[in-house]
C-alpha cells in the first residue's frame, strides 16, 4: 500500500516539511482548492503542486477532489460542458503525475456533522453527528448552518438545492451518474487514473436528500454501470462504518479482491445505541471498527492502492482545521503503517 496524507495547500497550517517527517508517509492527496466546480484547473497549479511535494521528498500523486457539480448531480442544463471540463480536469491532472482522483455524489453537501469539536473526557475533541441535535430542524424552513455545509450558498439557494434533488428523487441522480459515468471513466482510462469514489457521509437520507452511495447493494450498483479498473471506490471505512447496516472488514475484503477500491480512508468511529457517532482516535479499542481486520482483509487480497489516516482528533493543545489535524493524523499513520506491517509479517508478505 501507499501511505498518504491530505494537504490543503499553501494556506494549511501543516507544512509539507511536517508530514515528510512522518515515517513511512510517501504520497500527498490535494487538490486545487481556488478553482470553482465546472471551470478548468491552471496547470500552473498543478504543476507548483507537484514541485513543492518533490522538494520535500513527497508524491502529489492523488487528488482529492475534483469536485462534481451541482449542474451535473441534477442535470440541468450545464451538466454536458461542465462534464466536458471535468475530463479536461482528468487530463490535466494526469500530465502532472496524479493516478487517482476522488469525488463524490452527495446533494448539497459534502459531511454532515452536528459539532466539530465535541470534547471527551481525555480532553481531545473530534467531530460528531448527534440526532438530537438534529430534531426539529428544517432547512426549507430555518436558516441553518452546520458543519460540513458549503458556506457559499445563501440560504435560499440551499431551499432552491434541497427542492431540486427532492423533485429529481433517487431514480433521476441514478440517472445522472450513469451520464456521467459513461463520459468520464474513458477518459480516465486513457490516462491511466483510477477514479475513486466516496460514499456519502453519513450514508443514510439527511433532511430528505436523495443518498444512493450507502451501502454494498448500491456499490455494486455503482460499479457495475461502466465496468472497468478505473472506476473504483474511495473506501471510507468512518462514512460507510458510522452505519450498522455495513459489514465494513467484510466490503473491504470484497471490493479489494475485485480490485475495485482506488483509495483507503481509514479512521474509526464510535456508533451509539441511536445511531449518533462520534470519530475517535484509530484504534480499534476506541470505536466501533475492527482496524485489524479491515487492514488483514487488504493485505490478503493484494491491495497495493492509497492509504490515507483520515480525521483525527484535535490533541495535545493544536488548533487547526477540524479532523484534519497533525498531531492525531500522524498517529493513526503509524498504527495503520503498524498493523500492515505486523499483517504483512503475519501472512507472509514482506
Amino acid at each position: 500500500m501507499k501511505m498518504s496524507f491530505r494537504w490543503y495547500g499553501e494556506s494549511d497550517p501543516i507544512s509539507l516539511e511536517y508530514i515528510s517527517q512522518i515515517p513511512g508517509m510517501r504520497s500527498i492527496v490535494s487538490a486545487v482548492y481556488d478553482v470553482k466546480p465546472g471551470e478548468v484547473w491552471p496547470e500552473e497549479s498543478l504543476a507548483k503542486m507537484k514541485a513543492d511535494c518533490e522538494a520535500h521528498e513527497l508524491i502529489f500523486d492523488v487528488v482529492e477532489s475534483v469536485p462534481v457539480s451541482e449542474d451535473i448531480k441534477l442535470g440541468t442544463e450545464k451538466r454536458d460542458g461542465h462534464i466536458d471540463v471535468y475530463c479536461e480536469n482528468i487530463r490535466r491532472c494526469a500530465k502532472y503525475g496524479v493516478k487517482c482522483i476522488t469525488y463524490n455524489f452527495m446533494p448539497v453537501f459534502d459531511w454532515t456533522r452536528t459539532q466539530l469539536d465535541k470534547k471527551a473526557p481525555d480532553g481531545s475533541t473530534s467531530l460528531v453527528m448527534y440526532w438530537d441535535q438534529m430534531k426539529g430542524l428544517d432547512p426549507l424552513k430555518d436558516d441553518i448552518n452546520l458543519p460540513g455545509w458549503d458556506a457559499s450558498y445563501t440560504q435560499d439557494e440551499v431551499r432552491g438545492l434541497i427542492q431540486a434533488y427532492g423533485e429529481l428523487g433517487e431514480d433521476g441522480l441514478w440517472e445522472n451518474i450513469e451520464v456521467f459515468l459513461r463520459k468520464v471513466i474513458p477518459v480516465a482510462e486513457e490516462c491511466g487514473v483510477v477514479m475513486a469514489l466516496h460514499p456519502d457521509d453519513p450514508p443514510y437520507p439527511i433532511f430528505g436528500l436523495p443518498r444512493v452511495i450507502t451501502c454494498e447493494k448500491n456499490l455494486d450498483r455503482y460499479l457495475s454501470i461502466v465496468d472497468s479498473p478505473s472506476n473504483t471506490l474511495c473506501l471510507c471505512t468512518g462514512s460507510l462504518g458510522c452505519a450498522r447496516f455495513n459489514d465494513i472488514p467484510a466490503m473491504v475484503r470484497k471490493y479489494s479482491s475485485m480490485n475495485r477500491i482506488g483509495f483507503m480512508h481509514m479512521r474509526n468511529v464510535k456508533i451509539m445505541d441511536d445511531g449518533s457517532f462520534e470519530e475517535r482516535a484509530h484504534l480499534s479499542s476506541c470505536g466501533s471498527l475492527d482496524m485489524y481486520e479491515i487492514t488483514k482483509a487488504l493485505v490478503e487480497t493484494g491491495f497495493d492502492g492509497y492509504v490515507r489516516p483520515d480525521h483525527g482528533r484535535m490533541i495535545w493543545g493544536e488548533n487547526g482545521k477540524p479532523g484534519y489535524g497533525l498531531y492525531d493524523r500522524a498517529l493513526g499513520a503509524a498504527y495503520l503503517n503498524g498493523l500492515f506491517e505486523a499483517c504483512e509479517k503475519e501472512l507472509g508478505k514482506k
